[in-house]
């Protein structure tokens, strides 16, 4: 049981967490990075990989706050421990089934249907893990280490945004017992990892289980974003998980509807230009989907680096306002999504693409803080709940929205992403002030 005194965990077991945290999220991007060249491979609809996206985000966005719930009364190690197992059941099942396609076992549609089923499983069960993870770390620790603690835990999804895409290529494997494994190949390593944490949680993390009635931790858990390409942490699970839930506020209150609209938008143009890049790379460059796998990883990579360039290293530096956060970031990011739509070499896709991720990485900050401060200290944790729901919101609607504007035109997803992005900074200019929303325009 997690001890009354809140003391500093040790640092073998907070590693441990960070951990679990990491091989979620680059597991997660790893298997998304080579979904577009997946589906071109089994002769699926782009459409088809979109719904592959969109169910499990909106099975996490529903079940996260379940879960997180059932962690405050039955245990972090139980919850962690069946969010590993979610996600390795769910990992395994879709590379048996992709491997089963590719090696003309079942048909391709077959295939890549069954492997959606097999994300139900992981967007159910594998949102567990997180708000557990977060919940033992903000118990184990003093009122002066949680917030520095949970921040450097939250990074582990930044981090495993651009491990993901990064071991991807390396990933890709040949055959095995005369089976042809090959782009399923991270699927069933990125199984394998989850495994091997699952066992170490199993070992290293003590059992904390209390009695029916009895107080858990001054903590509580808190659901968390939807770890996916574009999904950056912005801090609104730590402060969701660890500040006052006293106050109640509505989706529709004045002090915070402005900061939302701006997180629905903004947060929908990121995924629009996040989930089809892999498709640009191969259609604009004219690949063969397998040999696509490395020039989509260096993309992501380049686009992930920027974000977390923004958010580590020049917001900190500038100390810029939520609205001017908001204002730079959707200028720079309108700008890098319409080139990004006009790029014809890998060149120009990259450094289009990771302007508009360094765009991207000064907006979700921007919302979150101007949602902050637009309350009082009773609604943090209201307030954080809602912003965390918005930014896993977006991965259920935004991959299909992309990928319908993609059939129009290759550069129509950015197109309509920059568009948005000018008509949110207009909006955001007249009707945004730092902490409040202009009356008239609300």
């Amino acid at each position: 049981m997690i001890g009354a005194v809140a003391r500093k965990p040790p640092d073998r077991r907070f590693a441990l967490l960070f951990g679990v945290m990491l091989t979620i999220a680059a597991g997660n991007t790893a298997l998304q990075s080579v979904l577009p060249a997946l589906g071109r491979e089994l002769g699926v609809a782009d459409s088809a990989v979109a719904a592959a996206f969109s169910v499990s985000a909106l099975l996490w966005v529903i079940a996260a706050p379940f879960w997180a719930t059932r962690s405050d009364r039955h245990g972090r190690r139980a919850m962690i421990l069946l969010g590993l197992a979610g996600y390795v059941v769910s990992l395994s099942t879709c590379g048996a089934f992709l491997a089963a396609g590719i090696n003309g076992w079942i048909a391709g549609g077959t295939a890549f249907g069954l492997f959606i089923a097999g994300r139900l499983i992981y967007g159910t069960f594998g949102a567990a893990a997180p708000p557990a993870v977060q919940a033992l770390v903000a118990g184990e620790t003093s009122p002066e280490e949680r917030t520095r603690a949970l921040t450097l835990l939250a990074s582990a999804f930044g981090l495993g945004t651009i491990l993901g895409p990064a071991v991807a290529p390396y990933l890709v494997l040949g055959s095995i017992a005369g089976v042809r494994i090959a782009l399923a190949g991270p699927a069933f390593v990125a199984a394998l990892a989850g495994a091997g944490m699952w066992i170490a949680v199993r070992v290293m993390l003590p059992d904390d289980r209390v009695t029916a009635g009895a107080p858990h931790a001054a903590a509580h858990g808190a659901a968390s974003a939807y770890p996916s390409i574009g999904g950056e942490p912005t801090g609104a699970s730590v402060r969701a998980a660890t500040a006052s839930h006293a106050e109640k506020v509505g989706w529709l209150d004045p002090r915070i509807r402005g900061w939302m609209v701006a997180g629905v938008v903004s947060g929908h143009a990121q995924v629009m230009a996040s989930q089809v890049v892999g498709f640009l790379v191969i259609d604009r460059l004219h690949l063969a989907p397998a040999a696509a796998l490395e020039p989509t990883a260096i993309v992501l990579m380049m686009g992930a680096g920027a974000t977390l360039l923004a958010q580590w290293g020049i917001i900190p530096l500038l100390d810029l306002s939520p609205r001017a956060l908001m204002l730079w970031g959707l200028g720079v990011a309108g700008a890098g999504c319409a080139l990004t739509g006009m790029g014809g070499s890998l060149y120009a896709i990259g450094t289009a693409y990771a302007l508009a991720s360094l765009g991207f990485g000064f907006t979700r900050p921007g919302y979150t803080a101007g949602a902050s401060l637009a309350v009082g200290a009773d609604a943090q944790g209201e307030v954080a709940g809602k912003v965390t729901s918005v930014n896993g919101a977006s991965f259920v609607l935004g991959p299909s929205i992309g990928v319908a504007l993609y059939g129009v035109g290759h550069g129509w997803p950015y197109y309509i992403a920059g568009a948005g992005c000018v008509a949110l900074l207009a909006y955001c200019w007249s009707a945004l002030r730092d902490g409040v929303i202009v009356a008239h325009d609300v």
